[in-house]
C-alpha cells in the first residue's frame, strides 16, 4: 500500500511505543493500547522498510530501538491481548526494550520523516518532544484521543487538567498535523490551536478502526436462559455506572429472579468509591450483576454475542470503540444520544439521554421481555465496519500529503 510524499518520497515514519512498552506483560489492552497497536502492525506490514521504532525511558532518556525486538514485543502483544498467554514473554521483552532506550541511541534516518506519537505517552514533556524533532529533523504527528480532563475536570483524576493542558501545550507549539478520532476533538483542538496562534496546523478526523473477530461458535446465550446485557469499559464515574446499578436494583426489586442479568467487563479505574460499593456491598445485585476485569477479547465476543444488547450510558467520550465492536458483531446497542455516538452507530442504535434513568430502564425492559433487541440491527441499516486497515490508511494519506 502506498503512502507517498506529493514529491514522490517514500516518507519514512519514527514510531514512538513507548505505551507499548510501558504495558507490556498486561493482560487485557485499553483502547489507547488497541490504537497503537493497530498503528504498528499496519506499518510493519506496508511500511517496514521505512519504519523504525523508539520509544523513552522514565529517566528522560529518548532513544531508537532494535526493530527485530520492538518486532517481537509487537508480534507477542498481538498473540497476548488475543487471549493466547505470553504474559511474561511481554514482560522480558518490554524490559529489554526498555533499556535499549535508556542507552539513548540515535539511528540515522534519510529522506522526509514523520515522528508519530499515538498515544498522550510524555506529551507533557515538551523538552523531550522538542528534542527528538531536532534530532531527526522530523515533523511531528501527534494523536489527541480526547480533551476529557480539561472540558471535564470532574471526571478525572485532580493532577489530570494540569497534565493535560501541559500535553495540549506541547502539542501546540510542535505539532505539525494533529490525529484525533471525531470531529467533537477535531472542533475542540481547533480551537486550542486558535487561542495559540497556530490555526494552521491541520487537524485531522480519523475514526478509529476495529478488529474483525470471528464469530464464536458458542454465544453464552447457549449455556443460560436468563437475558443479559453487556457493559464494556473501565470503572469510573463518566461512564455512568451508577445509572445501570440503580436500574438493576429496581428491577430485580420488582421481578426478582426474572430480572435480567448485567455483566460488566472492565478494570476498575478511578474515584469510583460509589460504584465499588454497589458492587461489593447491594445484596440485590449480588446475583444479578457480574464484573469481570480481566477477560480476553475471545470471550468479550463470545459475551457480546450472547446478549440482549451492549449498554453505553457514558456522559462523554472521545470515541467509543465499544459501541463500534458491537455493532460489527451485528449487536444492539442501547447508548446515550451524544453526538460521537451517533456518528459511529448512526441509525443502528438506540439513543437515550444518560440522565434519563426511566427512559434506560424502559429500554432495557423492552429488550429483555419484548422483541426490541432484533428490530434495529446494525445489518439491517446497512451498517458497515470501519476497520483498522482503512483507518490507519486514512490517516497516513493524510500525513504524507501534509
Amino acid at each position: 500500500m502506498d503512502h507517498v510524499t506529493r514529491n514522490g518520497e517514500n516518507p519514512h515514519f519514527l514510531l514512538d511505543i513507548s505505551r507499548l512498552i510501558a504495558r507490556a506483560g498486561q493482560s487485557v489492552p485499553t483502547g489507547i493500547d488497541r490504537v497503537e497497536l493497530a498503528y504498528a502492525n499496519f506499518l510493519l506490514r506496508h511500511h517496514s522498510a521505512n519504519l523504525t521504532f523508539s520509544a523513552l525511558h522514565p529517566v528522560g532518556r529518548y532513544g531508537t530501538l532494535p526493530f527485530g525486538k520492538a518486532l517481537a514485543l509487537i508480534n507477542v502483544l498481538n498473540q497476548c491481548w488475543d487471549g493466547q498467554g505470553g504474559e511474561a514473554a511481554c514482560a522480558r521483552l518490554g524490559r529489554s526494550l526498555r533499556r535499549h532506550a535508556l542507552l539513548g541511541r540515535a539511528e540515522k534516518i534519510s529522506g522526509k520523516v514523520f515522528h508519530l506519537l499515538l498515544s498522550h505517552h510524555h506529551l507533557n514533556r515538551p523538552k523531550v518532544v522538542s528534542r527528538v524533532l531536532r534530532r531527526y529533523r522530523a515533523r511531528f504527528i501527534p494523536m489527541i484521543h480526547d480533551l476529557i480532563p480539561i472540558e471535564y475536570p470532574e471526571y478525572a483524576r485532580p493532577i489530570e487538567p494540569v497534565r493535560h493542558e501541559r500535553r495540549l501545550a506541547t502539542v501546540s507549539r510542535y505539532a505539525d498535523g494533529i490525529i484525533v478520532p471525531s470531529e467533537d476533538v477535531a472542533v475542540a483542538m481547533q480551537e486550542r490551536l486558535r487561542m495559540k496562534g497556530r490555526v494552521h496546523v491541520p487537524v485531522w478526523t480519523v475514526p478509529h478502526g476495529i478488529h474483525k473477530h470471528p464469530l464464536p461458535e458458542k454465544s453464552l446465550s447457549a449455556d443460560t436462559r436468563v437475558p443479559y446485557f453487556v457493559y464494556l469499559g473501565t470503572i469510573e464515574p463518566r461512564k455512568n455506572h451508577l445509572l445501570l446499578l440503580n436500574i438493576w436494583r429496581r428491577l430485580v426489586q420488582q421481578l426478582g429472579e426474572k430480572a435480567p442479568k448485567l455483566i460488566i467487563v472492565g478494570k476498575r479505574g478511578w474515584e469510583n468509591e460509589n460504584i465499588v460499593d454497589m458492587l461489593e456491598r447491594c445484596p440485590w445485585l449480588q446475583n444479578h450483576v457480574e464484573e469481570h476485569n480481566s477477560l480476553p477479547d475471545t470471550e468479550v465476543v463470545r459475551l457480546l454475542c450472547g446478549s440482549r444488547a451492549l449498554l453505553f450510558p457514558s456522559f462523554v467520550e472521545g470515541f467509543g470503540l465499544p459501541l463500534a465492536e458491537a455493532l460489527s458483531l451485528n449487536v444492539p446497542a442501547i447508548c446515550s444520544d451524544i453526538p460521537v455516538f451517533r456518528t459511529i452507530a448512526q441509525k443502528s442504535a438506540t439513543y437515550i439521554d444518560p440522565l434519563d434513568a426511566k427512559s434506560w430502564e424502559q429500554a432495557i425492559l423492552d429488550f429483555t421481555f419484548g422483541d426490541d433487541h432484533t428490530a434495529n440491527l446494525p445489518k439491517k441499516n446497512n451498517w458497515a465496519p470501519f476497520e483498522w486497515d482503512s483507518s490507519v490508511s486514512m490517516a497516513l494519506d493524510k500525513i504524507v500529503l501534509s
